[in-house]
């Protein structure tokens, strides 16, 4: 009396799920051999990885609840709002589909059926001065004569030496670290497998990305060019290692323009989770996990409200978990995060202005004329750079050909800045001084933006720490310096049982699919350690097994 019983199957694994009726106390009485399974899931933070977590628990029939601080979904993956203009604020680069195509089949949706995605011919443009401009082109060859035509013939033949290498970097990590739940030098070197430690060995991870750029391109301008793919994971290109080249095969594999905007990804995981029967509490901020026997119990909210849970996934910066964020036993999990190893953050200008001059593409980076200066200043000397890179996503942009802008568009600039939110305010001043910086730039390779005070939302390292506590406004988790960094992240387990990781801080790194891939890994790892089978030791078509990426998907990288 009073309890509930069905027969639940998954992966050729039987379980009993035993629900209690709430008006009854009634002992529950197991049968001879019956195991009893809990069923109960808090996912802290509604970014991708914890999405993601929620939509593949929920679809496997777990009981899930996300509590998010923030008023919806997405995390980093977040809109700006001026007016009636909605813009991408965080991530605005879709790559990697292949991941989110996955992970929707298996929660029975289709990605193509629930998001209108365009490919884009042109990756990006990129400029040094009002005549030194160079676009880059998702067709290899396109781009190598834009190479050739900007640099010379020899340059282009490097261009497409390096994009072969590149490839075969990609190709070489995707199977034994990207897909792998847990890495090391070992496991790496074992996961290649014989054909593959050849492609390994030419790697060459000891060499920092700079380094290898040298050996590829003569032009210093493709050095810096190509060497800016570190920042995509919050890095220096002068410290990171060489494998992070392998980001030009996968933009040139599928860049993906998301009609409606980026923040349409978070809006459809969370609508799919809620459809498989997650709970989503939105403006929930969680403030304690709560211990009991030395395993995760409960999580309890800043307004006192306990929710009692058999598992918790963490999407929330590793940093902010290890600085007793969500409460000094939870802070034990995983090791502390030296704050020396903080990664990238940013100035970010959102905007809806008229511009004039430079012939705007949906991406854009115009490039400092001292590039190992401004990374001296953000990481060794902890400034805002006096000679800073400037990104403009102009989100009113397809992609394609030229066009001339017709009134207002819709702009993110970025320059990179130091992961200082917590311990200085970038004040006004400091934050005026770095715009004229930033739009002097913008205007000395010919684009005039005619900024207006009431229709821009400027975030500083400050403000991104008071949207991600514990950072300091670092948004890529650990920089990824030197060859060692990459094996450093923590993995979807954590020191207490019960206790799990996903987000780009964790493994397999920074960026929305590795996210995404990030939410799978912790859902595959409590679904083995709930049934106690061994997790999976790569990440294929389904959650909790292996596979292989279909051959025709389009792939991508970490996001800028």
């Amino acid at each position: 009396m009073g309890l509930q019983g069905q027969l639940y199957t998954n992966n050729d694994t039987q379980y009993v799920m035993l629900y209690r009726h709430i008006l009854t106390s009634d002992p529950i009485a197991l049968e001879p051999g019956q195991r009893l399974r809990t069923d109960r899931v808090i996912v802290i933070g509604a970014g991708i990885g914890g999405l993601t977590a929620a939509l593949v628990l929920a679809a496997d029939g777990l009981d899930v609840t996300v509590v998010e601080r923030a008023d919806e979904p997405g995390g980093k993956l977040r809109e700006a709002t001026l007016g009636s203009a909605r813009i991408d604020a965080g991530p605005t680069v879709f790559t990697m589909r292949w991941v989110l195509e996955e992970i929707l089949a298996a929660a029975g949706a289709s990605l193509a059926a629930e998001l209108t995605l365009r490919p884009a011919a042109l990756l990006a443009r990129h400029a040094w001065s009002e005549r030194a401009r160079l676009d880059l082109f998702a067709d290899i060859e396109r781009s190598a004569d834009a190479v050739g035509a900007f640099a010379g013939a020899a340059e282009a033949r490097r261009f497409r030496a390096f994009s072969a290498r590149a490839r075969s970097v990609y190709r070489a990590l995707e199977r034994p670290f990207i897909r792998a739940q847990r890495v090391s030098p070992w496991s790496l070197t074992r996961d290649c497998g014989l054909r593959g430690i050849g492609s390994l060995l030419s790697i060459a991870p000891h060499a920092t990305l700079w380094q290898a750029l040298g050996a590829h391109f003569e032009d210093g301008r493709l050095r810096q060019l190509f060497g800016r793919y570190a920042t995509y994971v919050g890095s220096s290109p002068f410290q990171a290692p060489s494998t992070l080249m392998l980001i030009a095969h996968v933009e040139q594999d599928g860049v993906w323009l998301v009609e409606g905007g980026m923040h349409r990804i978070a809006r459809l995981l969370a609508r799919l989770a809620a459809t498989k029967g997650a709970r989503l509490r939105y403006a929930a901020e969680a403030s304690e996990i709560q211990l009991e026997g030395g395993r995760v119990a409960a999580v309890r909210l800043s307004t006192g409200e306990r929710i009692e849970a058999d598992a918790v996934i963490v999407n929330a910066d590793v940093a902010s978990l290890a600085g007793g964020k969500l409460g000094r036993d939870a802070a034990a999990a995983v090791p502390a995060m030296p704050r020396a190893g903080r990664s990238l953050s940013a100035v970010t200008w959102a905007l809806v202005a008229e511009t004039e001059g430079f012939p705007l593409q949906r991406h854009n980076v115009f490039f400092s004329s001292d590039y190992a200066a401004e990374f001296e200043d953000i990481f060794r000397c902890a400034r805002l750079p006096l000679s800073p890179t400037v990104y403009v996503c102009a989100q009113d942009r397809d992609g394609g050909a030229d066009r001339a802008a017709r009134g207002p568009e819709r702009l993110l600039c970025l320059v990179n800045a130091p992961p200082t939110g917590d311990t200085h305010p970038f004040d006004a001043t400091e934050i005026e001084q770095c715009a004229d910086r930033t739009f002097g730039l913008l205007r000395r390779c010919g684009l005039t933006v005619r900024r207006r005070p009431e229709l821009t939302a400027v975030t500083t390292p400050a403000g991104f720490e008071r949207l991600f506590p514990g950072t300091g406004g670092a948004l890529y988790g650990q920089a990824t310096h030197g060859w060692k960094a990459s094996f450093a992240r923590p993995t979807a387990r954590t020191r207490i049982p019960g206790l799990y990781l996903a987000g780009g801080s964790a493994h397999p790194g920074a960026g929305l699919p590795m996210a995404a891939l990030s939410g799978r890994m912790a859902a595959s790892c409590l679904m083995a350690d709930r049934s106690g089978r061994s997790p999976a030791r790569r990440m294929g078509g389904h959650a909790s097994t292996p596979g292989s990426r279909p051959a025709a998907t389009p792939g991508g990288t970490p996001t800028r």
